[in-house]
């Protein structure tokens, strides 16, 4: 059984640990919301992009479509873009996330296809790395930048539109987590190369004339899709991560609170006990005399 003195510090131990989370509880939901405008402000930009490509991409034979649109007339070589975050102490978002992708590439390799993996973020790195150490082909480092914004989506829309001109794969998949509230983040994968055909995009349906022409504007518009779409999962990816930091901060918070209690319960009832031994021992040490 415990020591008084041992109860008392492990009780002290625990206080110290609660002011951590509760601080850092704190500092999440004060990011939050600013992560959270970001994200939902960059949705509308990224649907009316997608129904403008749908629109122009009827529009444009299949002979003369650009390779971001048309890919590369095979789908054997798949490339899995796995958005992470960079800090931990964020719930099970992570491992949800590297749980999807897992999925998502167990799938393809039971169909017969190439898989390989593009990772952004720091905390995907190992567990994919245990199962698929042969098949990272790269990753993005965003943990030296404070808030990762279109830069960083450039950065890596340039290098995968690269790797797909290079023939690295055939198709890529986006796979980020999806901010829905502070208590729900859902990991989605989406395709992000080639850009989804108009059947998939929203919008299609527009009546618009363009000018230039359609495979001028498409050939500007597509990197930059990608890219949109890159940067939505960044911003998605911040949302979530705050969100699901303050969610585990406060259940470890709560559950720091209820082991003091129990801790502290256990102490007075372990300091009353020994009271009443050197009472009992008092009294029969004067009843001796």
């Amino acid at each position: 059984m415990a020591s008084l003195k041992e109860l008392k510090d492990r009780i002290g131990s625990v206080k110290s640990t609660q002011k951590i989370t509760k601080a850092k509880q704190m500092v999440a939901a004060a990011k939050l919301r600013r992560a959270q405008s970001a994200a939902e402000a960059a949705r509308p930009y990224a649907e009316r992009l997608a129904a403008v490509m749908a629109s122009l991409a009827t529009k444009v034979s299949g002979d003369s479509a650009p390779k971001l649109l048309a890919g590369t007339g095979s789908n054997q070589k798949h490339l899995l873009v796995v958005v992470n975050t960079d800090k931990g102490l964020c719930g099970g978002l992570n491992s949800n996330i590297v749980k999807e992708a897992k999925l998502q590439a167990k799938k393809l390799i039971a169909e017969g296809k190439d898989v390989q993996f593009y990772l952004v973020g720091k905390k995907g790195r190992a567990p994919i790395k245990r199962d698929y150490a042969n098949k990272i082909a790269k990753h993005f480092d965003t943990s030296n930048v404070k808030t990762p914004g279109f830069e960083e989506a450039d950065a890596v829309a340039d290098e995968l539109i690269a790797m797909f001109e290079d023939g690295a794969f055939d198709v890529a998949h986006l796979v980020a987590p999806t901010f829905q509230s502070a208590l729900v983040q859902t990991p989605t994968t989406a395709q992000l190369i080639p850009v989804p055909s108009p059947e998939e995009a929203s919008g299609g349906d527009a009546v618009v004339e363009y000018e230039p022409g359609e495979e001028e504007i498409l050939e500007e518009l597509l990197p930059r899709y990608v890219k949109t779409q890159i940067f939505g999962a960044l911003l998605e990816r911040e949302a979530s991560e705050q969100g699901a930091s303050m969610t585990a901060m406060d259940n470890a918070t709560r559950n720091a609170g209820d082991l003091i209690n129990k801790l502290t319960i256990q102490y007075n009832r372990s300091r009353q006990a020994a009271i009443t031994t050197e009472l009992i021992e008092i009294i029969a040490g004067a009843e001796a005399l």
